[in-house]
This record gives structure tokens, C-alpha cells and sequence, in this order.
């Protein structure tokens, strides 16, 4: 067994020993998740991302341990982005606290398995044909000048959104109090509960999020993509990819009442994926950036956006928001 294989190894019990100690200590059905629990299982989660960085630096060696640690910092911010979508969806529905931490749950492990297969087919793209990176160095690039000069009258609206539509338009739904149930037995006939539409939609909006992160990650652990990636990057991207969004519904609940502390880390975010975008453009004229740089600019960007978020008036939040912060 070498070096990448006992990395799989490891993170695989890894990750299925956390899910058992996940739901069978952390989160029980119908149970109600406080800011201190949440802050236990997110630093729980964060504890074994960082357990993980410790095992590759001494068993792959400094550099593959920096690009993880870049790949799931870079993960982990866009996951924060993602979390203020999640708010607006449960609240959209009227989902009961207590249905919400095991609807989160399988929403995540829906996204994960999806995330999983995008990454699958992105890398063999990627091999076959390496012009496609320069494609998604472009999108990046439109999508984080676009993100950047978002205003706050564009904010997802969950009951006109091109997912909801499809799903109302494929699925049978009930509006009927769910009561922890996804699905409702009606005149012989199967209805969906708004807590399934809610799972679908947490599960697709990832892969909405999954179009930006994936590329970003690729570019951030690969030295050269014309040369294909090794072993050692390609379980970098899955590893950071898993970790982050396994780390999504207790850093929900953490952040759910401090929605409004973070106005500009969109802006933060969005000068990231400018950044990796040119990054992935440049690579044309062989132009490569070092993953330190890469990892410092990032941690700047994010740190900067906090930082001016909780120094400066807030934007405009809910009224709720505002009287709770």
C-alpha cells in the first residue's frame, strides 16, 4: 500500500467514524440544535479537517498538505456563502427547528454523493481535454465580478427559483404540516412534504455552488494541469471537498443568527474567484502560481471581507436580524 492509498484509507474511516459519532451522540431525530451545540460539532468537524492536514503533511509530505488546507479553506468560505442560501430556504417553508437538523443531514449527504460524481467527470474532462480549464477560468472570472457587483435586491427568492419550479412541476406536494415525514400516503397516492422539497433543494442549490468550487479547487491543488493530475491531488480534491460539506449543518445552525455580521464576504469570495480565475488563464503562457501565494491571498481576501463586515454599517438585513444581532 503507498503513500495516496493509506490517505484514502485513513480518510475514509475517518469520515465514516464521524458520521456514526455524528448521529448517534451529536444529533438525534426531532432534537432542537443550540448555539453551544453547534459550536461543539463545528469545531468538532473542523478538528478532524485539520487532524487529516496533520496526517498528510507527515505521510505525503508539506506541499500536499498546504494544498489541502488551501482546497478546504477555499471550500469552507464558499460554504459559508452557501449557508445564507440555506437560511432563506428554510425559512421560505416554515420548516420546524426540529425537523431541520436531520433534513440538513440528508440534503448534505445528498450533496456529497452528487459532489463526488461532478468531480469524477470534471477531472476526466479535464485529462482528455485540457483546453475546458481555460473555459472555467473564464467563468470564474464572470462569476466573480458578477458575485462582487451583486446587489441586495438580487437575493435568492427559494419560491421562484428555477429548482423550486422543476420540482413543483415533477413532484406531487402537500402543504400539510410534515412533522418530520418526507413523504404523505393521500387517497393512495405518494405526496411530497415541504421537508422533501426542502432536502431536494438544499441537495441542488450545493450543485449550483459545486460549478464554482470545483474548478476553484482543481486549480488551486494541481502544479500543472497540462500534465494530468497525481493520485496524491486528485483524493486532495475529493478530502477537502467531503470535509467542508460535512462540516455544512453545524455551521448552520452556528451561523443562522449572525446572518448579518457577514455583508461583505460575498465581496471577499468573489475577489477569490477573480483571482483563481486569472490564475487559471495565465497558466496558458506558463505562468504558475506557488500554493503559498495562492493560500495567503486567500486567507487575506476572506479575513479582509470579515474584518470590514464587522467594522462597518451592515447593508440591510431583515428587521428580525438586525434586533437579534
Amino acid at each position: 500500500m503507498d503513500h495516496t492509498q493509506l490517505a484514502y484509507l485513513v480518510f475514509g474511516v475517518v469520515v465514516t467514524a464521524a458520521l456514526v459519532i455524528d448521529l448517534g451522540f451529536l444529533s438525534r431525530k426531532n432534537e432542537t440544535v443550540g448555539i453551544k451545540k453547534a459550536l461543539r460539532q463545528t469545531l468538532f468537524w473542523v478538528s478532524l479537517s485539520v487532524a487529516f492536514f496533520v496526517f498528510l503533511w507527515f505521510d505525503e509530505g508539506q506541499v500536499i498538505a498546504v494544498k489541502y488546507i488551501t482546497a478546504y479553506l477555499m471550500e469552507w468560505s464558499l460554504s459559508i456563502d452557501n449557508i445564507f442560501v440555506f437560511i432563506l430556504i428554510f425559512a421560505f417553508f416554515k420548516i420546524d427547528e426540529a425537523d431541520t437538523g436531520r433534513a440538513l443531514l440528508v440534503g448534505i449527504l445528498l450533496a456529497i454523493v452528487f459532489r463526488i460524481l461532478f468531480i469524477a467527470v470534471g477531472i476526466e474532462l479535464i485529462n482528455r481535454f485540457h483546453w475546458i480549464l481555460y473555459v472555467f477560468g473564464f467563468f470564474l472570472l464572470y462569476t466573480g465580478v458578477k458575485l462582487f457587483m451583486k446587489k441586495e435586491e438580487e437575493e435568492f427568492d427559494p419560491g421562484r427559483s428555477k429548482i423550486y419550479k422543476w420540482i413543483n412541476s415533477v413532484f406531487r406536494i402537500v402543504d400539510a404540516e410534515p412533522r418530520g415525514r418526507y413523504t404523505i400516503n393521500h387517497g393512495g397516492k405518494v405526496f411530497f412534504t415541504r421537508l422533501a422539497v426542502v432536502v431536494l433543494m438544499l441537495a441542488a442549490t450545493d450543485i449550483v455552488f459545486a460549478l464554482d468550487s470545483i474548478p476553484t479547487v482543481v486549480s488551486l491543488v494541481t502544479e500543472n494541469p497540462r500534465n494530468g493530475f497525481t493520485a496524491a491531488e486528485v483524493m486532495v480534491i475529493y478530502s477537502s471537498n467531503v470535509f467542508a460539506v460535512l462540516g455544512l449543518r453545524s455551521l448552520y445552525f452556528l451561523l443562522k443568527g449572525a446572518v448579518s455580521k457577514f455583508d461583505y464576504l460575498q465581496q471577499g469570495i468573489a475577489i477569490v474567484l477573480i483571482f483563481i480565475g486569472i490564475k487559471m488563464l495565465i497558466e496558458y503562457f506558463d505562468i504558475h502560481i506557488p500554493i503559498g501565494i495562492s493560500l495567503a491571498f486567500i486567507v487575506a481576501s476572506l479575513g479582509g471581507s470579515v474584518l470590514y463586515s464587522y467594522y462597518h454599517i451592515r447593508k440591510g438585513v431583515p428587521k428580525e436580524s438586525a434586533q437579534k444581532s
